[in-house]
């Protein structure tokens, strides 16, 4: 996995490459910590590159909601995939984000 992150006055996007499995998840803690400080504006998590997501990314993008919640901010889900769109309806995650295409 990989991830670029760009800040743009209050909207920080997250570009997403890859599977999101559980050893990518570890992999970027770290930098996925720096977004959750960034959670008091907008979040855009662009998705349109990312092939697969576990239950351990899915665990990353409640935490950034969770985050978001608390500090006033959100979390926008951008161009998901067909196939990780089956997971957030399977997982109900469709209802927790504001999702675009």
């Amino acid at each position: 996995m990989e991830i670029t992150i760009n800040k743009s006055d209050n909207v920080t996007t997250v570009r997403m490459i890859g599977r999101l499995d559980t050893t990518a998840a570890q992999e970027i803690a770290k930098d996925m910590a720096a977004v959750e400080a960034e959670t008091a504006g907008t979040v855009v998590l662009d998705c349109s590159e990312m092939t697969y997501i576990s239950s351990s990314g899915l665990r990353i993008f409640l935490t950034l909601r969770k985050e978001a919640a608390v500090r006033g901010g959100k979390v926008i889900v951008k161009s998901i995939s067909n196939d990780i769109r089956q997971v957030f309806m399977m997982t109900g995650f469709l209802n927790l984000f504001q999702i675009e295409d």
